[in-house]
Formats: C-alpha cells, sequence, structure tokens
C-alpha cells in the first residue's frame, strides 16, 4: 500500500506542536551551520542528544553521520547510546 503523505501531513505535520518542533530542528541546524559544524549537502545529521527538538541549547547538540542518526529504533532510549 503506498503512503498518502496528503494524509499524513493532514493528521500530524500540520498540527501546531510539530510544526515548532520542525522550526527548532531547523533552529538547531542553522545554528550548527554558523558554527561550521555541518554544511549543505555534507551528509550530516545534526542531533538532539536528549531526545527533545525543542532544546536547542549547545550542550544538546551533536553532529553525527545520517546513516548513523537514521539506523538506530526510535523508542524512549533513542540514540542514547550512540551520540557523545
Amino acid at each position: 500500500m503506498a503512503r498518502d503523505y496528503a494524509a499524513e501531513y493532514r493528521n500530524y505535520h500540520s498540527k501546531p506542536k510539530q510544526k515548532k518542533n520542525r522550526a527548532a530542528r531547523n533552529a538547531a541546524r542553522a545554528a550548527m551551520v554558523k558554527e561550521g559544524k555541518v554544511k549543505k549537502g555534507d551528509g550530516k545529521d545534526v542531533t538532539h542528544k536528549n531526545g527533545n527538538p525543542r532544546d536547542n541549547s549547545r550542550k544538546n547538540l551533536g553532529v553525527l553521520a545520517a546513516s548513523k542518526n537514521r539506523s538506530y529504533r526510535r523508542n524512549r532510549r533513542a540514540g542514547k547510546a550512540q551520540i557523545k
């Protein structure tokens, strides 16, 4: 069965909480670009060590290869062992 992207947006991505989460993730990436830690097309992801996308304190942000950041299970302990 094919994904219904329009329905996903309607039912999840368009909600105010998710919009704020997305904006915070974008701000985190912009901060890391400004610091020179990542750049467009480098294959890196900016990650939130505690899993909270709205906590953009410098100590909570890290950089991982996209393949590492997207390879672990999404659960309560998501990525905690991976990020240093």
